[in-house]
Parts: C-alpha cells; sequence; structure tokens
C-alpha cells in the first residue's frame, strides 16, 4: 500500500523514529495550519486550524506499508499514547469516504498523487489548557514575548525552522514582532 505522511512543522526537520522515503516533497495538499497549539514545553506549534487560510503541506512516502503500522508509527514520533490514536492521528484510504472538508481535500490530492492512504497528526489547536481553543494571534505573540528563556529559545527555534513555505498569518506577525526569521 503506497501510504503518504503530511506535515507542515518539525516532522519535517525532526523525524526522529518517523519511517519515511526520503525527501520531504513540497507539494502536498492545502491545508489551514497556523501556531494555535500551546505545547508542554512552551512552543506555539503548527495545527491543523479550521477557518485559517489554507497552505501548501509537504509529504513523505512512509517506509512501512500496512495503515496500522503507519499510524502506530507516526504516534511513536509524535509521543501520542496509543489509546488517543484513533483521535490524534488522521488517516484517510482510498476505500473510505471524507468526514469533512479537510478530509476531502487530503482525499483529492492523494487521487491525484495515486496515493492509497494519508496519514497526519491531527492534534487539535489548544491555548491555556483549552483544547480547541484558537488563540489570537496577538495573544499567542504575547504569550511568546513572556516566555522564560528556555522555553523562549524552544519556540523561537519551532517558529524559525518550521518550512518556509509555511508563511502563516502568524508567523508573519512573530516574525515582525519578535524578529524570529526563517532558518531554511
Amino acid at each position: 500500500m503506497k501510504i503518504a505522511c503530511l506535515a507542515w512543522g518539525s516532522l519535517v526537520w525532526d523525524p526522529r523514529v518517523l519511517l519515511i522515503r526520503r525527501p520531504w516533497f513540497n507539494d502536498g495538499p492545502f491545508l489551514p495550519v497556523e501556531f494555535c497549539r500551546q505545547s508542554q514545553d512552551g512552543r506555539m506549534t503548527l495545527v491543523i486550524t479550521p477557518g485559517k487560510t489554507p497552505l501548501r503541506t509537504l509529504w513523505a512516502l512512509s517506509s512501512v506499508d500496512n495503515l496500522r503500522e503507519a499510524i502506530d508509527n507516526l504516534g511513536s514520533r509524535e509521543e501520542i499514547p496509543t489509546k488517543n490514536r484513533k483521535r490524534d492521528i488522521g488517516r484517510w484510504e482510498n476505500a473510505s469516504q471524507p468526514k469533512d472538508e479537510i478530509e476531502e481535500g487530503i482525499a483529492n490530492w492523494a487521487n491525484e498523487k495515486r496515493i492509497e492512504a494519508v496519514i497526519w497528526t491531527a492534534l487539535p489547536s489548544k491555548f491555556n489548557g483549552q483544547n480547541g481553543s484558537v488563540p489570537s494571534v496577538d495573544a499567542v505573540v504575547t504569550y511568546l514575548k513572556n516566555l522564560s528563556f528556555e522555553k523562549r529559545h524552544n519556540a523561537e527555534t519551532y517558529v524559525r525552522k518550521a518550512p518556509i513555505q509555511i508563511d502563516t498569518d502568524y508567523r508573519r506577525k512573530i516574525q515582525t514582532e519578535l524578529g524570529w526569521e526563517p532558518q531554511e
């Protein structure tokens, strides 16, 4: 089975245990991703955020040809507990009907590429401990400005290393306010 793994953040520069064939291709499906998930280490990470501007994502072929194994591998890389992988790892395969607009876009892209299945990290936005909470760009910038040195360093590294094509509204504001230019 030909399985694609989608990415827009740290999977690209830090795949760790993710079993993919290199390189990452830069012509993935358009998805609404934004810096809207506050992580435990202080970073604001990129997640699919309905209502935000769709951007061209990246993708790589999985080295695994079994969908269940590919999901478990991505879940391991993302440190998602096994019990949460059904919820937090998105998946589409050509035998299934897309359940929403985002999956429909992924399905159309996959069919054009002749890919049989697609997986992606499907963690929700999160801010101030609230899953599903989408912070404003000003709230994100204020939050990043007020981080301790170590957390700020982690957050800055993540923003700078995000693929250059992930040119979000929040990223442009962070660049303007904090000077965190892309590192590519």
